[in-house]
Order: C-alpha cells, then sequence, then structure tokens
C-alpha cells in the first residue's frame, strides 16, 4: 500500500481545527487523512511548528521550499514523489494518488408523497 506525506503549512495545532474559528477545509482533510488511514495507507501529516526537523531531514522538502518558498505548502508526497503543492487536496485527488478506491455514494430516495398512504389513520394502513 501507499505511504503519504502531507507538510503542511504551520498551524496552531497538529491538525489546524483547534481555536475559536475552525477552517473547514481542515476539518474535510483530516477526515479524508483518517479515511486513509483506514483504508491501509500509511499518513503522515508534518507541521513545521511542530516538527520542524521532518522537514529539515527530508531533501525534497527542502527543494521545494528552496524553489517555491512557504507558497509549496502544504505539500503532497506519495511514495516519495511530490504529488501536489500548495493546495488542501480532496479525497478524489488523495484516492487516486495512493491507488485507494472511492465507494460509491448511495443516493436516498426523496419522498414525493406522504408516507401516510390515503390520508387514514388508524390499524388499516395509514399513519398512526
Amino acid at each position: 500500500m501507499a505511504s503519504l506525506q502531507l507538510f503542511d503549512r504551520p498551524l496552531c495545532c497538529s491538525t489546524g481545527i483547534c481555536g475559536p474559528e475552525v477552517d473547514p477545509a481542515l476539518v474535510a482533510l483530516a477526515a479524508n487523512l483518517a479515511w486513509l488511514t483506514r483504508k491501509g495507507v500509511a499518513v503522515e501529516r508534518i507541521n513545521p511548528a511542530q516538527q520542524p526537523l521532518a522537514f529539515a531531514a527530508n531533501p525534497i522538502v527542502r527543494e521545494e521550499l528552496h524553489t517555491h518558498g512557504n507558497d509549496c505548502l502544504p505539500l503532497v508526497l506519495v511514495d516519495g514523489v511530490v504529488v501536489s503543492r500548495g493546495q488542501l487536496p480532496g479525497r478524489v485527488q488523495l484516492a487516486a494518488w495512493t491507488g485507494v478506491p472511492l465507494e460509491a455514494t448511495i443516493a436516498l430516495p426523496v419522498m414525493t408523497e406522504s408516507c401516510c398512504g390515503g390520508g387514514e389513520s388508524g390499524p388499516s394502513g395509514g399513519c398512526c
């Protein structure tokens, strides 16, 4: 199975979903990374504010930062190869990069009529 590393922008906490105003894109990213983990992908999310040595120790990340500056963050590597820079990826992208199949979503039927049938109540059909 693939391994994915996400080198984040500096965030106040490891997920970036703390504080008084939570960014919904970061919440979605956290959920999508958890989904990848459940599918067997080795996921590592690295925050420069909390793990600066991980940034410094990775030659690919150092080169990206040298070439593009902080604009390359978030930087996504799959199996050591840059697949995305400067944007938060969605589930479709993450699935494609890691080879994880997307599940089909189930469309629920839309009620166009009352569930009570003919409008009569009681044990002979209709609402109770």
